[in-house]
């Protein structure tokens, strides 16, 4: 549970950057503002990153299970399409 809380707060704080992102660009008057749009861009990708990191290990690990249908997909029979072995 406390895994999930992480990724969901991760995601919530990229929203928010790239919102503020967003915001200097559109009122863009000076270099600050430039300045604040790519701080607030940076701040996203690394978080972004770092988050893409911390999921992978917690997959690798087992801490996190994926479920949905790529688990589905992957734990059915494969179809046997060769003729001559049956």
């Amino acid at each position: 549970m406390i895994i999930k809380s992480v990724i969901i707060i991760a995601f919530i704080l990229i929203i928010i950057s790239l919102g503020s992102a967003l915001f200097h660009l559109v009122n863009r008057k000076n270099k600050e503002h430039s300045q604040k749009t790519v701080k607030s861009l940076t701040f996203r990708i690394t978080l972004s990153i770092v988050l893409f990191i911390f999921i992978f290990i917690a997959v690798a690990t087992g801490m996190f299970k994926p479920h949905g249908l790529g688990v589905k997909m992957h734990s059915q029979n494969p179809v046997n399409t060769d003729p001559l072995n049956k």
